[in-house]
């Protein structure tokens, strides 16, 4: 049986917040507020489903989509990729899905769940061995390949199977020749958040993560390497509408696929961190 709970979506009308729905999201998704501006009376709404990796640069992106979009609302659902794919598979309402990889969206387009002619890669990311800032036994773990090391005795990386991150994280681990000698090391993360949050508690000693990840809490974790791009596939983000939307919904939601492509779009995401793709 499915596990669903309840999230008081926050909107913002011109800077003041409020309560204004109640949004189920299963229970291993992590949800967002939405957003809106006065305008037009039930001009619509969207729900996007994207990788949590994007929240940061998402959540500015809807200050500029409500703004362009008057009496819109944008609500976020945010999670790993895997989970997010699912949901839309077991019917979730969702009108725009955002990957941190090619694979959950090849999936949902496989199941012609997606609107033809909607997709589109826009982001780029790079891989990084992370170790919490002030911990000094981190000061030992330099590069990937001291992960053998005994300093390095929990490592923290996504769950290849559900996280796309955990994924590229495996591979780098198998670059460098790492695995399976330091599989008893390794705890997963439910999504790439998580696992910064485990470095940043000093619960583990290491972690994999996205750069982006990385920079949002630079007082709590430091860099110690960067993967190379011959250790993983590229990271890449795909975004498209999900089938099902109705108008003005559908509107909205390749509005909001049009701005993360926009020359606006692709400067929020690189004040992020991310690598911005047009394709």
């Amino acid at each position: 049986m499915k596990k669903f709970w309840f999230l008081k979506a926050v909107t913002f009308l011109f800077g003041a917040a409020f309560f204004v729905a109640s949004i189920a999201f299963p229970a291993n998704g992590y949800a967002a507020g939405g957003y809106s501006v006065g305008g037009v009376a039930n001009a619509g709404s969207i729900t996007v489903s994207a990788a949590i990796s994007l929240k940061n640069a998402f959540e500015e992106m809807a200050k500029v989509f409500v703004a362009q979009n008057r009496g819109a609302r944008i609500f976020f659902n945010f999670g790993a990729s895997g989970d997010l794919a699912m949901q839309i598979e077991q019917g979730a309402p969702v009108d725009v899905f955002a990957s941190a990889a090619e694979k959950e969206m090849n999936e949902i387009e496989k199941k012609g769940l997606i609107e033809p002619g909607s997709r589109a890669d826009f982001a780029g990311n790079t891989m990084v061995l992370i170790v919490p800032a002030g911990n000094p036994s981190a000061a030992q773990v330099k590069n990937f390949s001291d992960l053998a090391r005994p300093q390095a005795a929990r490592i923290a990386m996504g769950n290849p199977a559900t996280v796309p991150a955990g994924r590229y994280a495996e591979a780098v681990l198998r670059y460098y020749k790492l695995l399976p000698a330091i599989s008893g090391k390794l705890i997963y993360g439910q999504h790439v958040r998580e696992v910064l949050a485990y470095v940043a508690r000093k619960e583990v000693d290491a972690g994999i993560v996205y750069s982006t990840d990385a920079a949002t809490i630079p007082d709590q974790v430091r860099v110690a390497a960067v993967a190379p791009p011959a250790s993983h596939k590229p990271v890449l983000y795909p975004i498209a509408a999900v089938k099902g939307s109705s108008s003005p919904d559908k509107k909205l939601a390749l509005a909001f696929i049009s701005l993360i492509r926009s020359a606006r779009g692709r400067a929020i995401l690189e004040e992020f961190g991310f690598r911005a793709v047009l394709k």
